[in-house]
């Protein structure tokens, strides 16, 4: 993750939200929605969805050859064919030379799809880096099928476990009990997404736009909120977390048991979530060799990982945070005299050994 873009002002760039779900979860139906209601913002959409649901057959009326079409309401909707590095780059061109006008870009992901890729584009290629700033990655999880889907679908865990903001599908068609056992098991694979019902497509658009999700700033300002979830189970006694079920039991990645309801089968994932929590500072050095080992082991298998660091000799916090093998740190805002300066990281991913992590970051540990 490159550095460099905050020496770019963010204001001059288009920011890009990825909205992933698996099939049948209902993020057609909110992307039908965005392209068809008045709501004011100018966006382009990206289709990469070669199901079923074609977008076109039911938004554009009819056929057309050309892959960038402009709606009546402002919004641009493409379909890819090509490469999603080409596509992005053709629109920013004509945006620029002033033949579309568009405000941010919304990417609809095949149902199937890892997003991980998609997001790495955004680090990866420099003209697409200089262009567009992304944003958040919105995931749409069917309250019906949810359970089954993330029992058979590694895929599906994923895209919770890449979610800046998970929206449920199909509240209505579930009970009380097993909407809040969704939701638990949601949690569970990615304590650092909010997560709300969604009817039909209906939301309120500026909840999922500018939500600075790959913003490594953006974490200072929820910072009091950070992992707020698990702050209600935490036991802390090492300097860094684990969390405890009601036996005592230590949870981990892929943990099976459901805090919020115990009448539910329990559900084992591949994706899962740990804390890692220190308020003693880093050693610099030893933590940038143990992340670079860490990450060239386990790259592939980490989803998303962020959080704040105390890095000794350093005043101010450092956020910090990764996707799959890129990953960079910033100078946040300096450490308050009336708070303790302390490390608080989040991973979130495959079968991370838990232990291994854990006792290399002590390790780092001045």
């Amino acid at each position: 993750m490159n550095t460099a873009d905050t020496a770019r002002s963010i204001d001059t760039m288009i920011p890009v939200t990825i909205l992933t779900g698996f099939l049948g979860s209902g993020k057609t139906t909110l992307l039908r929605r965005i392209l068809t209601e008045f709501h004011g913002q100018r966006i382009a959409v990206i289709e990469n969805e070669f199901g079923e649901e074609n977008i076109d057959n039911d938004v554009l009326v009819q056929d057309r050859d050309e892959q960038i079409v402009e709606l009546s309401n402002g919004c641009v909707c493409c379909t890819v064919r090509g490469d999603l590095i080409r596509t992005l780059n053709d629109l920013s061109s004509r945006r620029k030379a002033g033949a579309i006008q568009f405000d941010r870009v919304i990417i609809e992901t095949t149902g199937m799809a890892n997003p991980g890729p998609v997001c790495q584009t955004f680090f990866m290629d420099d003209d697409i880096a200089e262009a567009y700033r992304l944003d958040a990655v919105i995931t749409v999880v069917d309250a019906k099928h949810g359970m089954a889907t993330l029992d058979r679908q590694e895929e599906a865990q994923r895209q919770v476990g890449f979610a800046d903001r998970i929206l449920i599908s199909k509240k209505d068609l579930v009970n009380d009990a097993d909407y809040e056992a969704l939701r638990a098991r949601l949690l569970r694979i990615n304590p650092r997404a909010s997560i709300a019902p969604v009817h039909f497509g209906e939301t309120d658009l500026t909840t999922l736009l500018d939500v600075s999700g790959f913003n490594l700033d953006a974490i200072l300002d929820i910072d009091p909120e950070f992992l707020a979830e698990e702050d209600a189970h935490d036991h802390d006694h090492h300097g860094h977390d684990h969390e405890h079920d009601e036996d005592g039991h230590v949870c981990g990645t892929g943990c099976t048991h459901d805090h919020h309801d115990h009448h539910h089968a329990h559900h084992s994932d591949d994706i899962g979530a740990f804390v890692f929590r220190a308020n003693r500072p880093f050693d610099p050095e030893r933590l940038e060799d143990f992340l670079g080992g860490i990450v060239q082991v386990y790259g592939p298998d980490l989803l998303r990982y962020k959080g704040i660091l105390y890095i000794k000799g350093i005043k101010r916090r450092m956020v910090f945070q990764g996707v799959h093998m890129m990953m960079g740190a910033e100078p946040g805002t300096p450490w308050k005299a009336s708070e303790k300066p302390n490390t608080r990281l989040v991973f979130i991913g495959r079968k991370l050994p838990q232990d291994i992590f854990t006792q290399g970051l002590e390790q780092c540990l001045a």
